[in-house]
């Protein structure tokens, strides 16, 4: 059974001028535990609102959404709802309730009512989880923003949640901080089972994902596994997406050299596919005419 379910979902809300917007239009979507979810889409797609759905945050105007086998708009079940679904969000500042961090990492299984000692093993297990142990005794404000990013994670870690999703956790975040919490996020979803939804603007981050969902207008545009999705150069650009460098490299040298992979997403896996082409001095078969690379000539724009 999947862990979420999402059946033909609706989702209007009201402007401060009292103007209706539909931010979801019929929305059918399935995700399966231990997936490694990744929700693109440019300002004002539907992907936040959709992920707030995920965890009753939101409820539906119209259509149905399941977490395991609970329905969110069921109220007697939003607590084992938010305990199995952890939302981690854009600014860590305003997740962050404590002023010592493994007090904030406490804050949520003391709330539950838990036994001191076992507050005590989850907050040490999820500060292990994000290598934060050194700074378990430090001020939040004093932290990095990646820093304070991965205490958020690890306040919800320490709910034990079945499912993480990341609400564009990564935008205020510099190149590291990313990295940081992106590296994160894998290690608990190949290592721990717990499945990953990343809500992000940023193509690069659905390198690592199992599946890409695209939003465009509150529905779901396109998806599939990052190799099918990134190949769709033209689709994304209709979508008002940035095509990743690399894919675009990859389709370029694919048209130019059919033997060439079309498919690639990384730079290891370019440099890779030439090295491959380049062994002996010889590169795919074109036109049925094997090419050789000369160093001693331009290569054609």
């Amino acid at each position: 059974m999947p862990i979420i379910r999402v059946e033909n979902l609706h989702h209007t809300y009201q402007t401060e001028a009292k103007r209706p917007v539909q931010a979801l239009r019929g929305v059918d979507l399935t995700i399966e535990a231990g997936e490694y979810v990744v929700i693109l889409g440019h300002n004002g797609s539907g992907k936040s609102t959709l992920a707030k759905h995920f965890n009753a945050l939101l409820e539906p105007t119209a259509g149905k959404v399941w977490v395991k086998e609970w329905d969110t708009q069921t109220r007697d079940h939003v607590r084992d709802i938010r305990r199995t679904v952890g939302m981690v969000f854009q600014h860590p500042d305003n997740q962050i309730v404590a002023t010592i961090v493994e007090e904030d990492v406490a804050f949520g299984p003391e709330n539950l009512g838990l036994p001191r000692a076992e507050i005590a093993r989850r907050v040490d297990w999820s500060l292990e989880r994000v290598d934060m142990q050194p700074f378990r005794f430090r001020a939040p404000h004093l932290l990095s923003g990646g820093q304070k990013q991965r205490i958020c994670i690890a306040g919800v870690l320490a709910m034990e949640p079945e499912v993480l999703v990341l609400d564009e956790a990564t935008a205020m975040l510099d190149p590291q901080g990313r990295k940081e919490v992106l590296d994160i996020a894998w290690r608990l979803n190949k290592e721990r089972g717990v499945t990953v939804i990343a809500v992000t603007h940023f193509m690069c981050e659905a390198i690592q994902a199992d599946r890409i969902i695209i939003m465009d207008e509150g529905q779901i545009a396109l998806q599939g596994a990052p190799r099918e999705v990134f190949q769709q150069i033209d689709r994304l650009r209709e979508l008002h997406l940035d095509v990743p460098h690399v894919s675009e490299l990859a389709l370029a040298m694919h048209q130019q050299f059919p033997g060439f992979p079309a498919d690639l997403l990384t730079p290891e896996e370019v440099a890779e596919a030439v090295a491959n082409c380049c062994e002996e001095g010889q590169w795919p078969i074109v036109n049925g005419q094997r090419s050789t690379v000369n160093a001693n000539e331009d290569y054609p724009n």
